[in-house]
């Protein structure tokens, strides 16, 4: 029971950890500019490490918060693609920490908005951050209809609210990161809507398990 509270505990630390990292190196960096530039920029560079850092640090916290999750619904009837689905962002954030991104949006200073054709490590590194982006709002409609089946219509629609503002934010990152004229100063901050909205959703459900494991206990 202590090592499944401590693995639930891990979910809630994951996103706030994520989330505060990136906010604060990305306003300590010169020439970095939050509201236009990728999170994943934040890897490039002698201090990319911290960044890589969180990547790997928050990835951990979020695979352990899967495998506790699979502890508590295992034997439940309870779908398993909720846990599968988290831990596969889990395995998306490690992997983008692997590989890096190339430069995007014009950081560092001095080189191209986009870069073309793109390294293979920055082609790996936009694979695994597809298990994230895709992961996350599959994992809020698993959720979604598992509470509308226990009786939670209040997480059942937080829970699909969260895929559709996450979707939304999502495609206006990529535009905006495409480079389409009046929204490439502001792919930053789509996708930090979009982080908020997913890494928000995650924290509370897994403040959630923690207190309905608390309460078994």
């Amino acid at each position: 029971m202590r090592m499944t509270t401590w693995l639930l505990g891990c979910g809630v630390a994951a996103g706030p950890l994520f989330t505060v990292v990136y906010l604060v190196e990305g306003a300590l960096r010169a020439d970095y500019r939050p509201r236009r530039h990728p999170v994943s920029a934040l890897a490039i560079g002698e201090r990319g490490w911290r960044q890589v850092a969180n990547f790997f640090a928050s990835g951990l916290l979020m695979l352990a918060f899967a495998i506790g999750m699979r502890r508590v619904q295992r034997g439940a009837g309870s779908t398993s693609w909720g846990p599968r689905l988290i831990g596969a962002c889990a395995v998306g954030l490690i992997g983008a920490g692997v590989f890096r991104t190339d430069p995007l949006n014009g950081y560092p200073p001095g080189t191209p908005d986009r870069q073309r054709p793109q390294s293979m490590q920055s082609m790996l590194h936009q694979l695994f951050s597809a298990f994230v982006f895709v992961g996350l709002p599959a994992a809020c409609l698993v959720f979604a209809r598992q509470f509308a089946k226990y009786a939670e219509p209040g997480w059942a629609v937080y829970s699909r609210a969260s895929c559709v503002a996450f979707v939304a934010a999502f495609v206006a990152t990529s535009v905006g990161f495409g480079g389409v004229a009046g929204l490439v100063e502001f792919g930053g901050v789509f996708q930090r809507i979009t982080l908020t909205v997913g890494f928000g959703w995650l924290s509370l459900l897994a403040a959630r398990f923690l207190r309905k494991q608390a309460q078994a206990n």
